[in-house]
């Protein structure tokens, strides 16, 4: 599966304390946490801010710019201790992108006087602070407290949200309309699309079918079907149609590519009937299936809803993603 229609994350870990406690034990909380994850998953999806903020907005400053710098597009917002709920806060609300809080269990009831570090209750004034500040795009854990390696789970659960904000906050829908008559299910008011942060590009059947035609002696379908014809092998029950399947395939790919315009992922909701069929000589399935592969989830009857989901299971999952009807085909005597 081509995996460039979809974000990679990395998650900036920026680890805070209260002054009224010592910074190295939120500090060197920060280093068991990366060196957990590490340990337990993909080093790549995180990034280990050197930064300490001690109640200090210039060290959430310095913070910010240093994960900015370092390429992360998303951020943990790590309670080494009880936390300054001021500058931790200001953090996310500055930072534009999704956005964990965690925070550090006590160790060991051997070290209870120096090691101890209150962030269960810290957490709970981010909370309400990040409330207050009306800060958007937060994920806080149901139980967001532990150990080194539970947080380091928690970080990697974290992931996929991360993955599906960033990618919503760059993607643009490309449809192919109107919807087929008796199809009011797949309504899709604008208005919930701009609140995601996601564009949409409508275009009508007729559109389509132009920019179909345009693509008729293009000089790379005979490549496109060999690569078919390798691909279906035994299934390869309409060697006549191919041709007309790649150059669909061939339009729907360029047209991705020269409308996209300033964001970086994409899906399609089309349609295939009814006059799909007549008028291009092909239904399109086969053709969406293999972009849906593609990481380019294509969703039926202009289903606009329908591929905003599949987009968003696709990054969920890191995989391949579709829909199909609810239906109640499977008969009794098939138990």
């Amino acid at each position: 599966m081509n995996m460039n229609n979809i974000p990679q994350v990395k998650i900036g870990i920026v680890a805070v304390s209260r002054d009224c406690f010592p910074e190295a034990l939120a500090v060197n909380r920060r280093k068991a946490l990366v060196e957990a994850y590490k340990k337990n998953f993909d080093a790549a999806d995180i990034y280990e801010c050197p930064i300490c903020i001690v109640e200090s907005e210039i060290h959430m400053v310095q913070a910010l710019e240093d994960i900015k710098k370092a390429g992360c597009n998303a951020l943990c917002v790590y309670l080494g201790n009880f936390g300054p709920e001021i500058s931790e806060t200001l953090l996310a609300k500055h930072f534009d992108g999704p956005k964990m809080f965690v925070a550090a269990a006590e160790e060991s009831q051997n070290d209870l006087s120096d090691g101890r570090g209150d962030a269960y209750c810290g957490m709970l004034n981010a909370s309400y602070n990040l409330r207050l500040r009306s800060v958007k795009k937060v994920y806080i854990p149901e139980y967001p407290v532990g150990d080194a390696d539970d947080c380091a789970k928690m970080i990697n659960e974290f992931v996929p949200i991360a993955r599906a904000v960033v990618a919503l906050s760059e993607l643009k829908i490309i449809a192919f309309g109107p919807r087929p008559l008796n199809f009011l299910a797949c309504n899709a008011p604008i208005q919930q699309l701009y609140n995601l942060g996601v564009e949409i590009e409508e275009n009508s059947e007729l559109d389509l079918i132009e920019a179909f035609n345009q693509h008729a002696c293009d000089e790379r379908i005979p490549a496109k079907v060999a690569e078919m014809e390798a691909e279906l092998g035994k299934g390869n029950k309409k060697p006549e149609i191919l041709a007309k399947l790649a150059q669909y395939e061939l339009t729907l790919l360029d047209w991705v590519e020269a409308h996209k315009g300033y964001r970086k992922y994409v899906t399609i909701a089309g349609k295939c009937w009814p006059a799909f069929q007549t008028q291009f000589g092909f239904v399109p399935c086969y053709v969406n299936s293999r972009l849906t592969g593609m990481g380019i989830p294509v969703s039926c009857e202009v289903d606009i809803y329908g591929a905003l989901s599949e987009f968003i299971g696709t990054c969920i999952s890191d995989d391949i993603v579709t829909l199909l009807d609810i239906n109640n085909s499977v008969p009794k005597d098939m138990y």
